[in-house]
């Protein structure tokens, strides 16, 4: 006669694998919901990027600078969440683009994440 183990098993759970899938879940709702938002910002950083690149941009008064970029932020259909989260300043031949903001994303019930973006680009006047 032989012996053994021939009716145990081994292997996940029900438990367990819905404890996996449950984990899995959260991440990837964080990671939908947290998307749109570095979208925007990628999107808010490369146009800002992109003019202060620009020589022929950069000879503008920074009104005009400004004006420029809220057009190309309606083009690319972005907008920041207040005006002050971009400045522009000029000073002693420099050109100084400061984009410093939060955005307040909600996630679940009353619970809100707060993605907060700071780029400084500072370039020479042509």
């Amino acid at each position: 006669m032989k012996t053994g183990h021939y009716g145990s098993q081994r292997g996940a759970t029900f438990f367990g694998v819905l404890s996996v899938l449950i984990v899995a879940g959260i991440f990837l709702t964080v990671g939908f919901k947290l998307y749109p938002a570095y979208w925007d910002h990628a999107t808010i950083n490369s146009v800002v990027k992109a003019t202060s690149e620009d020589n022929e941009e950069l000879a503008r008064p920074p009104a005009q600078i400004r004006q420029n970029i809220n057009r190309k932020f309606l083009i690319n259909q972005v907008s920041l969440p207040s005006q002050d989260a971009l400045k522009i300043t000029e000073q002693s031949g420099m050109v100084k683009f400061e984009l410093d903001y939060e955005i307040r994303v909600p996630m679940f019930y009353n619970v809100d994440a707060v993605v907060k973006f700071e780029e400084i680009y500072e370039v020479r006047k042509p």
